[in-house]
């Protein structure tokens, strides 16, 4: 598609990510925004020769991000270690997959949180190498953890002392990654560790997180317990996942340092409702059970007192579904907040956090053009967006790659010609 194609969507409720909310239309001009307004297009938005997109009533948004997904892992009950070159390929494939049922939600942006070898690395190759799609990607490589802590077995390094965590994120750096993950408590997955008890301690996780500032990127802690919350806020981590067990202490120290709350309620909420009758281990059910009703608490408090919140789901663990990453926002809905401030959450502010504001997260000239087109008004009824048959238009750097209109789109054609194209600029996002 020539750089200069030109595509106006008219006629629909526009959601533009940052609090507006009108009938109007949308410009785009090869991969960026042209223009934005309200009626009819005018000006160049009007000009001629311009493919025209009439909403018929429908409502056009930001594309969505997802600050917490694990790509390579398949929302199994028991999920399963990927150690093995064989084993890491099929992780590959699995990612790839996964990528593009991200896409067919209306995801366009997602943070991955953590994988075994360097498959999220490979994944992002792969895509600017145009064998795969996917929504632009901001990676995290191996997840840092204490030896023997949450995660070793699936997705971690295992370090202890501040030197040796400072060697492991210039490590994951220099593989690539965007985001350096910390583990600062023991979690829900991992047999024998307790939920809430410590891990990484502020030293170690403090020098990771000088790295990862250093670089110009960013980092994330696990955290489900209150001591490894407030741990992980002093070490200056730019976004705290979970936090299930959050405190009015690690409340302040949030606020204090300006730290973002992703509170991932899918995955918390699956592992309760599918339990071991599922296959779920018992462990793991007993450690979450524990934790929900806190943690809807817990939100509710750190929401009223300004915590910033970006939206993140923990897609691949037990039964919280690639594709399915918008029911998170039902469950933000469900825990006080309005549906506008919800699609805020996973636009505006998510793009906020992951530092890709001036690129996406709102509808504005000039931006890249993220655009998701969705049957009914998610403002009315925000279970709109949480159902993928919905979803009837996903635009990912001005390229069309979900239409269920047309039926151009099928999940699982990675390989379709009319995507493949597209895929290096796609990733380089």
């Amino acid at each position: 598609m020539p750089s200069s194609h030109s595509t106006v969507y008219c006629n629909g409720r526009i959601v533009d990510g940052g609090g507006k909310v009108f009938t109007g239309y949308v410009a785009l001009e090869g991969a960026h925004i042209q223009a934005v307004g309200e009626g009819e297009p005018v000006g160049a938005a009007a000009r001629s020769g311009a493919d025209v997109v009439d909403l018929a009533g429908r409502t056009l948004l930001p594309g969505l991000i997802d600050c917490h997904v694990h790509l390579s892992m398949d929302a199994l009950a028991a999920p399963v270690a990927l150690n093995s070159p064989r084993s890491q390929l099929v992780g590959l494939m699995t990612a790839s997959k996964n990528a593009l049922a991200s896409l067919a939600g209306g995801v366009t942006t997602v943070r991955d949180c953590g994988t075994p070898g360097e498959i999220d690395f490979a994944l992002r190759q792969a895509a600017a190498d145009g064998l795969c799609v996917t929504p632009r990607l901001v990676l995290s490589g191996r997840a840092l953890c204490m030896t023997g802590g949450h995660g070793w077995q699936l997705l971690g390094v295992e370090v202890d002392g501040p030197d040796a965590a400072r060697r492991a994120a210039r490590a994951q750096l220099k593989a690539g990654a965007d985001n350096v993950k910390l583990i600062a408590t023991g979690g829900i997955l991992t047999q024998g560790t307790e939920i809430g008890s410590p891990q990484l301690t502020v030293d170690e996780m403090r020098a990771a997180v000088e790295e990862a500032h250093k670089a110009g990127k960013i980092s994330a802690a696990h955290a489900h317990g209150a001591q490894g919350i407030k741990n992980a806020a002093m070490a200056g981590v730019d976004s705290i996942e979970h936090a299930y067990f959050i405190d009015a202490e690690g409340i302040d120290l949030m606020l204090e340092n300006g730290t973002t709350l992703v509170a991932t309620s899918a995955a918390v909420r699956n592992v309760v409702r599918h339990g071991t009758e599922a296959g779920i281990p018992a462990h793991s059910v007993a450690k979450a059970q524990s934790a929900i009703e806190r943690h809807v608490d817990g939100f509710k408090a750190a929401h009223k007192a300004g915590v910033k919140l970006a939206m993140g789901t923990d897609s691949g663990v037990p039964f919280t579904r690639h594709g399915r990453n918008l029911d998170e926002l039902v469950y933000l809905v469900e825990m006080g907040l309005t549906p506008l401030e919800a699609i805020q959450v996973a636009t505006r502010d998510s793009a906020r956090m992951l530092k890709l504001d001036d690129r996406v997260g709102t509808l504005e000239p000039g931006k890249l053009a993220d655009l998701v087109v969705v049957d009914g008004d998610p403002l009315a009824d925000i279970s709109v967006l949480s159902d993928p048959s919905r979803i009837r238009r996903v635009v990912l750097n001005g390229r069309t790659v979900v239409d269920r209109d047309s039926s151009r789109f099928v999940v699982g054609s990675a390989f379709a010609g009319a995507l493949v194209g597209g895929a290096a600029e796609v990733a380089a996002r």
